[in-house]
């Protein structure tokens, strides 16, 4: 692992999950960051789908992922990560979220609560067995921390006969850091 910022932590445990072949799901699609890496992961006969509400988001990883030559890896999916099983009709092996607002992107427009929750719901149903999930909790400053609260609240009560969830912390950095999350359906 090169540094130690959340999304490279995050690439680390994907790099050990994700197989060729696997189809996996970047629920926050942002910058296209986590989308290039599982479309790396996946090789040529995997597959990404990768969703967000801002246009500007998808074209942003659309172009990232044609000039590495991945685009055919990917769907590229405008619609809410809560709808992902409206899309993804086959189990999954990884679904990565970034929970908070698009990176260099309109801080008003940062997800939510209810419809993470809802979209972590979906995710696990279409997770396969011992499948990971991936969340960056990103809090504080723009957005706040009622999302986070309700999120490591919902985590907290999932069934300990079907997951493990690991939540890890920047313990000595300021300014509320964000929190990196692995689910591991059992």
């Amino acid at each position: 692992m090169k540094n130690y910022q959340i999304t490279q932590w995050c690439h680390h445990f994907m790099e050990e999950h994700v197989k060729p072949g696997d189809v996996c799901v970047d629920a926050t699609a942002g910058n296209g960051n986590d989308t290039e890496k599982l479309c790396s992961l996946v090789g040529e006969n995997g597959k990404v789908y990768a969703f967000d509400i801002q246009k500007e988001a998808l074209v942003n990883t659309e172009k990232r992922l044609n000039e590495k030559g991945l685009l055919k890896r990917a769907l590229l999916i405008l619609d809410g990560h809560e709808k992902m099983a409206k899309y993804v009709k086959e189990e999954v092996s990884c679904i990565v979220f970034n929970f908070g607002y698009l990176p260099g992107g309109d801080h008003s427009l940062a997800t939510k609560a209810k419809t993470s929750i809802l979209a972590i719901e979906e995710g696990l149903k279409l997770l396969q067995k011992k499948g990971l999930m991936s969340l960056c909790i990103y809090s504080g400053g723009d957005s706040g921390f009622e999302e986070r609260d309700a999120i490591l609240d919902y985590l907290n009560h999932l069934d300990t006969k079907k997951y493990l969830v690991i939540v890890s912390q920047y313990y000595n950095r300021p300014n509320h850091p964000p929190i990196p999350v692995m689910i591991v359906k059992l």
